[in-house]
């Protein structure tokens, strides 16, 4: 009998986030152990609800949401995100620029699809959100991968980025403020970027779904901003800033010179064509959400919860012997590194595993994340303080007699 394989166009793909570490935690619990999830940003699992205010517009419009929308969204929420855009200082958008979709999940997937032919590349970061990666191998083209450095606050490495430039490049992808490190990219170092993409004549498309959770009273830049002249895409949504990641709403902003993407729209508005719309009770709630009181950001200043959690698990990972890590400035995930001699460390995967199996903590690996070598992790700093010093804790112990065999 014929076997059915996978595709080998997933033979580069990974997405650890939910992967095999991930498939051995489920194991775990439905043989009853109770597993510590710090492997994803999910608010609601750890106590974040959506605003009040929300659910209630959201409900009263239900009935109105049955039917599709306007394959790009609703006029009210594209209209709240164009002066989302504005406010963000995003040259040149106007409502038929703004596309929503199922989180911006899907309209990586969607445009990636739509600019990409066999062969053609994109600067994506490593560290990188996994998907972003994952996306461009799916179209058919190749992230070449540029190092952000750890020894100067995650930042993209700029000479790195311009050694890995080819005739091939297409595009250039920057998290900001990044998943997994918790970095946020001064005004400095975005001009930087947008030099070289002006002088090598790239498309720069920019992850901003966390822009919203920034500590610490820094700014954070719309890297479009800084670029009238070139042709970006900006993407950003609702799941974190409003704490309703399960409802699946997110957007992608063109702006700047889009004439020089007039066929590459034509490709995009085709695939947002051929998927109808993206959910529109979802969409219901972006005038609400975007114009109404930002209650997110009681959680980022002291004595919030995300601003407390992250001072706690900043201190405590650091306190690890053999751990080490740069202070995230936004989002709410943190980048530890770990001694790889000390506890003779080869394999991270392994090292997540093992974590797993003995204290019942999930974390990811640093591979997941298309880091190269062995000596990171990502930590979700969502749950309470309370039960993070319980999961560093079970950390340290583990540590403590630790190798890798």
């Amino acid at each position: 009998m014929r076997e059915f394989g996978k595709s080998r166009k997933l033979d580069n793909v990974l997405y650890d986030v939910r992967g095999p570490v991930v498939d051995e935690a489920a194991r775990m619990e439905e043989n009853g152990t109770n597993v510590l999830k710090l492997n994803i940003g999910n608010p609601a699992p750890f106590g974040f609800r959506t605003p009040d205010e929300v659910i209630y517009d959201m409900s009263r419009q239900l009935t109105d949401c049955e039917g599709y929308s306007n394959s790009k969204g609703l006029f009210s929420a594209r209209k709240a995100i164009m002066q989302y855009a504005q406010l963000k200082k995003l040259p040149n958008v106007t409502v038929e620029d703004i596309y929503t979709g199922n989180g911006v999940s899907e309209l990586i997937n969607l445009s990636m699809s739509a600019l990409l032919d066999n062969g053609d590349e994109v600067l994506v970061p490593a560290p990188d959100y996994p998907l972003w990666t994952a996306c461009v191998t799916l179209a058919g083209g190749t992230a070449v991968h540029y190092i952000c450095d750890e020894q100067s606050e995650w930042y993209p490495d700029i000479e790195d980025i311009k050694k890995k430039i080819t005739d091939k490049t297409k595009a250039i992808v920057i998290i900001n403020p990044n998943n997994p490190t918790g970095a946020l990219y001064p005004r400095e170092v975005l001009q930087q970027i947008v030099d070289v993409a002006r002088e090598h004549e790239l498309m720069i498309f920019s992850d901003e779904i966390y822009d919203r959770l920034v500590m610490d009273d820094y700014e954070h830049v719309s890297i479009a901003s800084l670029a009238p002249d070139l042709f970006c895409v900006t993407f950003s949504g609702l799941s974190k800033s409003h704490m309703i990641a399960g409802y699946r709403i997110g957007w992608m902003v063109l702006s700047g010179n889009k004439a020089l993407g007039r066929d590459y729209i034509e490709g995009l508005n085709m695939l947002s064509n051929m998927r109808l719309c993206s959910n529109v009770p979802a969409q219901s709630i972006v005038q609400t959400a975007l114009g109404g009181y930002q209650s997110v950001g009681e959680y980022i200043v002291p004595g919030g919860r995300i601003y407390e959690q992250r001072e706690y698990v900043y201190k405590a990972l650091n306190d690890i012997p053999g751990i080490s890590a740069v202070k995230p400035k936004a989002a709410f995930y943190i980048f530890p590194k770990i001694d790889t001699a000390r506890f003779n460390i080869t394999n991270d995967e392994q090292f997540a595993l093992d974590l797993l199996r003995e204290k019942k903590i999930l974390i990811i690996h640093g591979g997941g994340f298309n880091w190269d070598k062995p000596d990171h992790f990502r930590v979700v700093y969502l749950p309470r303080t309370e039960i993070l010093k319980d999961a560093t804790g079970k950390l340290a112990d583990f540590l403590a007699s630790y190798k890798q065999k």
